[in-house]
C-alpha cells in the first residue's frame, strides 16, 4: 500500500502544507487525498471523510501501510525516522535540538499571526496587512519574533535556509512565508531573501501552483472579505 497524505484545501490549509512540502521536497513518494473544507456543521462532509483517515478528525493525516499518523510534528518525526537518508533534521546534535525547538514554537505559538493573517495563497492583501500591523501589537510581536529567530539562524548557519540546507524547519515555516507574502508584511533584506528562497523550493512552488488552480472560495476562511 502506498503512503497517503490526507490534506485540506491547498489555498487555505497551512497545517496540511507542512508535511506535503516535506514529502515533496524530500522526494518521498506518496498519494495525495484532498478533503475539501466546508462549514464544519454537524452533517459536515469533511468531518465524515476525515474520520475515515483519523480519529482526531483533522488534517493532515499520514497513512502508511494502514497506520494513521496525525499532527504535523508527529508526521515529521515519523518521516525522519523512516527515511534517515533524507536528512530531514540537521545532522549536528545542537542544530537538531534548535530545529526541533523552533518547530515546536511554531506548532504551539504565533497565535496572533495565525488569527489575523489566515493563509490565503491566491490573495494579495497588503492593505489588510498594514491595517492589522497598525492595530494589533501582538501581531507585530509575532512578526518581530520571526525576524529575530530567522536572522539568528541564517547568520549562524550561513543560509540560504534556516540550517543551511533544507530541513523540517523550513517546511514548518513555509506557510508563514506565504502569509507574509499575502499580507505584504515589510521585512529586512535578509528575511526577504529567505522568503524568496522558501518560495523557490520545488515543494513550495508545486503547492503554490496547485493552490492557485483551486478557485474554491470559502467565505468562512476569508473574514476580511466578508466583514462590513
Amino acid at each position: 500500500m502506498s503512503m497517503q497524505l490526507c490534506i485540506g484545501n491547498k489555498n487555505y490549509s497551512s497545517w496540511s502544507m507542512r508535511p506535503w512540502v516535506l514529502l515533496r521536497q524530500a522526494e518521498i513518494p506518496f498519494a495525495e487525498v484532498m478533503l475539501r473544507f466546508d462549514a464544519f456543521t454537524p452533517d459536515s462532509k469533511f468531518k465524515s471523510e476525515v474520520a475515515r483517515c483519523s480519529p482526531a478528525g483533522r488534517v493532515p493525516v499520514l497513512v502508511d501501510d494502514g497506520l494513521a499518523v496525525w499532527d504535523t510534528l508527529a508526521i515529521a518525526e515519523y518521516l525522519a525516522e523512516k527515511y534517515p537518508d533524507r536528512l530531514l533534521w540537521p545532522a549536528d546534535r545542537r542544530a537538531r535540538a534548535r530545529a526541533r525547538s523552533i518547530c515546536a514554537e511554531m506548532h504551539a505559538g504565533f497565535g496572533a499571526l495565525r488569527d489575523h493573517f489566515p493563509m490565503n495563497i491566491e490573495a494579495s492583501l497588503p492593505e489588510v496587512g498594514q491595517r492589522i500591523l497598525r492595530e494589533q501589537a501582538d501581531v507585530r510581536g509575532d512578526v518581530d519574533r520571526l525576524v529575530r529567530m530567522w536572522s539568528e539562524l541564517l547568520a549562524a548557519h550561513g543560509g540560504p535556509l534556516l540550517f543551511g540546507g533544507f530541513s523540517i524547519a523550513d517546511a514548518f515555516f513555509a506557510p508563514v512565508v506565504k502569509r507574509l507574502v499575502t499580507y505584504g508584511v515589510p521585512l529586512p533584506p535578509m528575511i526577504d531573501a529567505y522568503v524568496e528562497q522558501v518560495q523557490a523550493l520545488p515543494g513550495v512552488a508545486a503547492w503554490t501552483t496547485d493552490a492557485l488552480a483551486e478557485h474554491d472560495f470559502l467565505d468562512f476562511e476569508e473574514p476580511y472579505r466578508t466583514r462590513a
